[in-house]
């Protein structure tokens, strides 16, 4: 880099094309270098390897600023809010390596054995090259276990492990990938059998190997790994869990004060849930009202029906708010619903569109073996996932990527920034008056209240804290899984898989979940700031299109910068 070049933003965007160099799946989601076949290096040296790439940009961050000391100029705002979250970001990152958690990482949401699948629905498959390189990479796909099975092991000899309880999981959502949970060829079969028939023999073979090897994989965790990691705790305790909310939510909270608050709001949202649930079925209360609702409410047969519901759901919402909450502009406009594979965690999920929208957002249904689909949360999940949420989002940031840095909208993702907005979007939803039926708004309220209580108990499992006196639930006891599950069960309305789902997740995921519901009161003590500051001159949708326009930011930022707007 010439001197006189070197910016935060041109560091950060060079750091964007060396990881999309190194990691294929960075690639595959950004949609760049469609031919490559490489699976990513999941081992101790493609660790390493990231590891070199964040220090190299951390370092050129810090010549940059060492250089810049001496100006009496200070750095044009775009470039200082860049390089405050690459700094942020990649510190976040190095002390989640430092500590060795990547040799740890066994969960069954986003978990690096979920990218030897995912990057296939990541691939443009529209010629017959396309194809051709499905092919090397289901070819490479044994390659990239291996080298994840060698991280794994790494761990098991330095004692880093995770608990019984995440590889059992991944173990049985492997056994799904499979098809032997069905008696079906498997996903990977499944997904070859989409290429054209010149190349059929190839895809097939390939399919097949890629299959055995997550056979193999399957059953080293269950032989090899299960045992070793016996007796290890699944709480992971206070050092470990503050190093993992510092990289979710890109801020040192204080998690003793957010635990309280969500008390606070759990006991405000099962007030307004028993008057809601009183509008549905009088005198049952929220939970038979709940179960009422799915197994006698709405529901749509089969799951193309119920992905053509969803579709026509966020399409509505699209032609509902533009104009009047927000401007949604050309491929903006363009979002996917889709069914998730089998194997795939309970909870519904969207995928980011391409950088250059060749790929649209896409969001993900998981049917758990279901064929019939009760719809009462799923209006208020669809807007979270789909739109106003994720997807408005993170397609915007794409839309005005060229006023940004690449990296802002990319790798400087913080989770409870995305979750807080699709947080928001479900309540702003509310507040428009989309919740016409109770059903539907009952769901939203069972959404906000899962979501209120996946902070009392991350926060309570992991750092194992007393319930609370008044609580109403077993006070004065120490927060556990089994604990954590009686209360899933007791206040919130999901069915038992996805409980039992959520819990697992909560383990394996340190400080991710309490990001949804600390994002979303950032969002709104931003936006409440924005309307004091102005008064009769803020203005919603300006607002919306200036917040949804500014890239990626940490909760240590977040409030500010949405108050200024």
């Amino acid at each position: 880099m010439a001197d006189e070049m070197i910016t935060p933003r041109r560091i950060a965007d060079e750091h964007v094309a060396r990881m999309a160099a190194l990691d294929p799946t960075v690639a595959a989601w950004l949609g760049l270098h469609p031919e490559d076949q490489r699976q990513p290096d999941l081992s101790p040296e493609g660790y390493q390897a990231a590891d070199a790439l964040n220090r190299r940009a951390l370092a050129e961050l810090d010549a940059a600023e060492a250089a810049r000391a001496g100006d009496p100029a200070p750095w044009d705002p775009a470039d200082a809010v860049c390089a405050r979250l690459l700094r942020e970001r990649l510190t976040a990152a190095l002390a989640v390596q430092d500590a060795g958690d990547n040799f740890r990482q066994l969960r069954n949401v986003a978990a690096p054995v979920h990218q030897v699948r995912e990057i296939f629905s990541l691939m443009p498959t529209a010629t017959e090259q396309d194809w051709a390189t499905v092919a090397g990479r289901l070819r490479n796909l044994p390659g990239a276990l291996d080298g994840y099975r060698r991280t794994l092991a790494e761990g098991i000899s330095r004692g880093l492990l995770s608990a019984p309880r995440q590889a059992a999981v991944v173990a049985e959502q492997l056994t799904a990938w499979t098809g032997e949970a069905d008696g079906g060829a498997g996903w990977f079969a499944g997904f070859a059998a989409g290429g054209p028939e010149r190349l059929r023999p190839e895809l097939d073979a390939a399919a097949l190997r890629a299959t055995a090897a997550v056979a193999g994989f399957r059953d080293w965790l269950r032989d090899t790994y299960l045992p070793a990691a016996d007796g290890t705790p699944d709480a992971v305790g206070r050092e470990r869990y503050l190093r993992a909310v510092r990289f979710g939510t890109g801020a040192d909270l204080d998690v003793e004060e957010a635990y309280g608050w969500a008390w606070e709001e759990f006991h405000r949202l099962r007030v307004e849930m028993a008057a809601e649930a009183e509008r549905v079925l009088p005198g049952a209360g929220p939970l038979a009202t709940m179960r009422h609702l799915e197994e006698h409410g709405h529901a749509i047969k089969g799951e193309e029906g119920i992905r053509v519901w969803l579709q026509e759901l966020m399409d509505g919402a699209i032609d509902a708010l533009d104009g009047t909450h927000f401007d949604i502009q050309g491929p903006v406009r363009k979002v996917e619903s889709r069914i998730a594979p089998a194997g795939s965690s309970a909870a519904a999920y969207y995928s980011a569109p391409s950088l250059d929208f060749s790929r649209p957002g896409r969001t993900y249904l998981p049917t758990l073996g279901r064929d019939t689909f009760p719809t009462w949360q799923l209006v208020s999940t669809w807007y979270h996932e789909g739109v106003p949420g994720h997807h408005l989002q993170l397609a915007q940031w794409n839309h005005v990527a060229d006023r940004l840095s690449t990296y802002q909208v990319t790798l400087g993702k913080v989770s409870a920034n995305l979750e807080g907005w699709a947080l928001y979007s479900e309540r702003l939803m509310d507040d428009l008056g989309f919740f016409v039926e109770p059903a539907h708004r009952l769901g939203f309220l069972d959404e906000q209240m899962l979501r209120t209580i996946r902070v009392v108990i991350d926060i309570g499992m992991h750092l194992r804290l007393p319930v609370p006196a008044g609580s109403g639930f077993h006070p004065g006891e120490t927060w556990t899984p089994e604990l954590a599950t009686e209360f899933m069960a007791t206040y919130n309305g999901n069915p038992e898989p996805a409980r039992t789902s959520e819990i697992s997740r909560y383990l394996g995921w340190p400080g991710q979940a309490i990001g949804y519901k600390l994002g979303e009161r950032a969002w709104l003590r931003g936006r409440e700031a924005a309307r004091a500051r102005l008064g009769a001159g803020f203005d919603l949708k300006a607002w919306h299109m200036k917040a949804l326009s500014q890239g990626s930011l940490g909760l240590d930022d977040l409030a500010d910068n949405l108050a200024a707007l």
